[in-house]
């Protein structure tokens, strides 16, 4: 029997305001075999901003640690990163209902944690220094694209 009422929904479906993602670079290398990593890309780990302020994800060492900082909305949570001696890349804007291929047989690493993140389109990385290397190449594209765009575009 129907009450005319629409089905509930999931909460986790519900609009939510727009997520910016942070990737963050560090050459810091708490662990012996991270010194075989490159130099200045030993560690990476995601801060999101969002209408609350923001939320570090970061895995360490036998478990996932999530922040939500104590500071106010709109804080410059990068520029206090660059000032740390940290590389922060971004920001890159969170899809709600991204679709692509999931992030399957991978371990749970920094790397794969970020990457899951970004998302399913993410660039394909094993290393801090290859997802670095890859998300500045698509930047890169993307400049070049936009620039290309613009130069052929007809003016009337």
């Amino acid at each position: 029997m129907s009450t005319g009422y629409p089905p509930p929904r999931p909460a986790h479906r519900r609009h939510h305001p727009p997520q910016r993602a942070w990737i963050i670079f560090s050459g810091r290398a708490d662990h012996g075999w991270q010194r075989w990593l490159r130099p200045g890309f030993r560690h990476c780990f995601a801060a999101l901003e969002d209408a609350a302020g923001w939320l570090v994800l970061d895995p360490l060492s036998g478990r996932l640690l999530l922040a939500r900082l104590a500071v106010p909305a709109g804080y410059d949570l990068p520029g206090f990163y660059r000032r740390a001696g940290l590389l922060p890349l971004g920001p890159y804007a969170l899809e709600e209902h991204a679709l692509g291929a999931p992030l399957r047989g991978v371990p749970l690493n920094c790397v794969s944690l970020c990457r899951a993140v970004l998302g399913p389109h993410a660039p394909f990385a094993l290393t801090p220094a290859g997802l670095h290397r890859a998300l500045i190449r698509r930047q890169e594209l993307r400049i070049h694209e936009s620039r290309k765009k613009n130069l052929t575009l007809r003016k009337e």
